[in-house]
């Protein structure tokens, strides 16, 4: 199936305009604190859910805030922005039968985590990895909305590192980061996040080269793993951390800080 057959009469979630709004603000460094306090403030929930985060023991036991300027200024842009587009993507998805929401959400979440801890270590934009992380297995739903029995036999298990695009892929002729990234397109994402949805399930076929897409194709390998450990690196493809600079190595030696990235992640 192409990515063309398969979006033909397929009905595309709704993108929440607050996220639309901070999506267009990804590439830049400097949004006015009026217009993002406009934008968290047009969905209460969201402000509720930034109050919360801002008030949380992972910024420490300072004085709590209370209004969206204190919050925002004490979590920063970027955390923000991620925590507004956990929430909107929870919310404009309906969850596959054979999935469980929860479940779905906190393993995307761990994906982000690694994507944007490993994006930190070899200096790239770490935001944008963890939401382009966060946002690779998005396309599984859409593929569950086209053809729903299929989200069973993806996730069947035992499944190994890797095993799920491989079925995709036989079932459907396309992996979840392929159709990530035309919803991605369609929701006017940065070119450079589409690209590396499409790579992930195989960065190094990608013309031009990816550097995001090998990020994400490395934290979906240890984020399938059993656990995030020494065993799991050693079973990285290495060809792909060698495109991104990096060896076994020097991944295991920051494993510490890997745990800490996707804890923080959570609590977006």
């Amino acid at each position: 199936m192409t990515v063309a057959e398969f979006f033909k009469d397929l009905t595309l979630p709704t993108m929440p305009e607050v996220a639309h709004d901070l999506i267009r603000s990804l590439n830049e460094d400097d949004v006015p604190l009026p217009e993002l306090r406009e934008a968290m403030a047009r969905d209460p929930a969201l402000a509720v859910q930034l109050l919360r985060l801002a008030n949380s023991a992972h910024y420490g036991h300072r004085a709590p805030v209370d209004n969206l300027d204190d919050a925002i200024a004490r979590v920063g842009l970027n955390q923000v922005r991620a925590l507004a587009l956990a929430a909107c993507f929870n919310d404009a998805f309906p969850v596959a039968p054979g999935l469980d929401r929860e479940s779905f959400w906190r393993d995307n979440q761990t994906r982000g985590g690694l994507s944007q801890w490993l994006a930190s270590g070899i200096g790239s934009d770490s935001e944008q990895a963890w939401l382009t992380g966060f946002m690779v297995r998005v396309g599984e739903l859409l593929m569950g909305m086209k053809a729903p029995s299929v989200v069973s036999v993806f996730e069947r298990q035992p499944q190994a590192p890797g095993e799920r695009w491989q079925r995709e892929a036989a079932l459907m002729g396309l992996t979840e980061g392929q159709v990530s990234a035309e919803l991605a397109r369609a929701w006017n994402f940065p070119d450079s996040m589409i690209q590396a949805l499409d790579a992930a399930a195989a960065p190094l076929d990608a013309q031009p080269f990816s550097r995001l897409g090998a990020v994400l194709h490395v934290a979906e390998l240890l984020a399938a793993a059993p656990e995030v450990n020494a065993a799991a690196v050693n079973d990285l493809p290495p060809d792909v951390l060698a495109a991104l600079d990096v060896d076994t190595a020097w991944v295991t030696q920051r494993l510490p800080q890997a745990q800490r990235y996707v804890e923080a992640s959570r609590l977006h």
